[in-house]
């Protein structure tokens, strides 16, 4: 399982010119399955979002979780985190789980991060999605969880 997770003052995602999910400050988290990632991977993943402390404090460090701040997610399945392009100029997505198991990952982890009491919005898998955010910061963190591990 891998995400890509961006600190946001906002965020949204529109399909067909209609916004399908949005979020205030929080987090829009990319997410990508890869064949065999289970609930092992999808609750690590899970609990390692809920209680990154990435937001500033009064100091203005970084030292706040998600629930300090009362941020949400905005999910957006995204099987292009598992491209290769080490050879030749199109991209393979065999590192990618097939349609159906990657559909059910995702919504394992929105329902695992809801069990978290994070507030959660999502796109439309396997749509034609435009995805809106504000940066905040910028900060970008990659966070990965192989199966098995």
């Amino acid at each position: 399982m891998r995400v890509v997770l961006q600190r946001v003052l906002e965020a949204r995602v529109d399909v067909a010119g209609r916004t399908v999910g949005a979020i205030g400050p929080g987090f829009l988290l990319l997410t990508g399955m890869a064949p065999g990632d289970g609930a092992g991977e999808i609750d690590w993943m899970a609990r390692k979002i809920a209680g990154l402390r990435v937001f500033e404090d009064g100091e203005g460090k970084m030292n706040l979780p998600l629930s300090a701040v009362g941020g949400g997610c905005l999910v957006v399945s995204q099987f292009t985190l598992f491209g290769d392009c080490r050879k030749g100029f199109r991209p393979g997505f065999t590192g990618a789980a097939p349609a159906a198991e990657a559909a059910a990952g995702v919504e394992a982890f929105v329902a695992a991060l809801r069990g978290l009491d994070v507030p959660v919005e999502t796109g439309v898998f396997q749509a034609d999605m435009q995805v809106h955010l504000v940066n905040d910061g910028p900060v970008t963190l990659i966070l990965e969880r192989k199966a098995g591990a």
